[in-house]
């Protein structure tokens, strides 16, 4: 999806070599992409990537360096944000507290000249699909943050954009209601069928949202591809660390055969990986190995990981329970280094006890080696 060169003409958005710098400062630098008609996309990448710059160029309230922006196939570089037919979503939603729901719901189409029955309608059936039929003639102050996030959505879905660009939208909210609002802000995607460009640095609320994933790092596009993809077949080191959690060994390649390469990593642990990403490994090269904990079998017998690829013995050094994510800490009886893992939902592990003696083992197929790069920026995100 880099490559505009061949953007089919159902494309919503798209973003041609777009360039932005303030002084010296490249804060996005030369990004080309498209965003598919009723695409659910987001910008995933840590704060100062240079993903909100894009969002606020796509809505006109910043201007490229250079580069050109295509909304349904039209430039609108030159166009004001007021006539490009999107609109935008923050962080703070900015409704209207002396107004009722549907009032705050039919803003922008009572300041658009639509009729009185017209405004009626879209109004309900906006209602309607944020599953709010019955709220429109209460105050905004009666409505949970939830509830208000969906109204300010509303507000903007009524109006028909052909995008609706989201900066951050759930960061004000709880994490429980975060995790809520996640699932229903897909739901209203579905429901209403217009194109969402979201922006989050936020690794759970873009894989589970989206269709399609932008990573940003640096003012650049790491990689774009469904949230599968970035997960189990990330193209950097940077995606494979930011995507995810995951255990990270640096250390220098020995041997290298069809079954994949051996590395030794810097604190002398063997370990059997394959190659990842577009750069070709060498003999000697340095390389960085990724390694996700729910790919880490745990046993407390020796046998049941025998014959695997990788292998360790540790220590427990702790359980993070966490219900159907809860993890193990162990440290590497060799090195001294700590392991996260993946804790089966059998039960079968929740009598671990503090320092106990456990086995670790992982295929070769689940350890991924990256060339290490002089500028590598690994960052593990929240």
């Amino acid at each position: 999806m880099t490559d505009t060169s061949d953007v089919p003409e159902n494309f919503d958005l798209e973003c041609r070599n777009l360039v932005r710098s303030y002084g010296q400062f490249l804060a996005v630098d030369d990004v080309s992409f498209g965003v598919p008609e009723g695409d659910f996309f987001s910008i995933l990448g840590p704060s100062g990537c240079g993903k909100t710059t894009i969002l606020r160029m796509m809505a006109g309230f910043d201007r490229p360096t250079s580069g050109d922006i295509l909304i349904k196939g039209a430039s609108v570089v030159e166009m004001p944000p007021n006539k490009r037919p999107v609109n935008m979503v923050f962080q703070h939603l900015a409704l209207f507290p002396m107004m009722t729901v549907a009032e705050n719901i039919a803003y922008g189409l009572v300041r658009k000249g639509l009729g009185k029955s017209d405004i009626a309608n879209k109004v309900k059936s906006a209602l309607d699909r944020i599953d709010l039929p019955t709220s429109g003639d209460k105050s905004i102050k009666q409505l949970s943050g939830g509830q208000q996030q969906r109204v300010a959505i509303a507000r903007c879905l009524v109006l028909e954009p052909t995008a609706l660009l989201l900066d951050e939208p759930l960061g004000a909210l709880d994490l429980k209601l975060r995790e809520h609002m996640k699932v229903e802000l897909k739901k209203m995607q579905d429901k209403f069928g217009t194109t969402f460009v979201y922006i989050t640095h936020d690794q759970s609320e873009a894989l589970v949202m989206s269709d399609h994933v932008a990573v940003m790092n640096k003012g650049k596009f790491e990689q774009i591809g469904t949230p599968q993809d970035l997960y189990y077949q990330p193209d950097t080191a940077f995606v494979a660390g930011f995507v995810g959690d995951t255990n990270r060994w640096h250390g220098r390649v020995e041997d290298i055969d069809k079954t994949g390469i051996k590395v030794t990593s810097n604190d002398g642990v063997s370990l059997l990986a394959t190659a990842a990403g577009s750069t070709p490994l060498t003999k000697g090269a340095e390389v960085n190995i990724f390694v996700r904990p729910e790919s880490v079998v745990i046993a407390t017998d020796g046998e049941r990981i025998a014959g695997m690829d990788n292998s360790i013995t540790g220590d427990l050094v702790s359980v993070l329970f966490n219900g159907a994510n809860s993890r193990a800490l162990i440290r590497d009886r060799q090195t001294g280094g700590e392991l996260d893992v993946a804790l089966p939902q059998t039960g079968e592990f929740s009598h671990l006890a503090q320092g106990q003696e456990v086995h670790l083992g992982w295929g070769i197929a689940q350890a991924k080696a990256f060339v290490a790069m002089a500028d590598d920026d690994v960052e593990i995100a929240p």
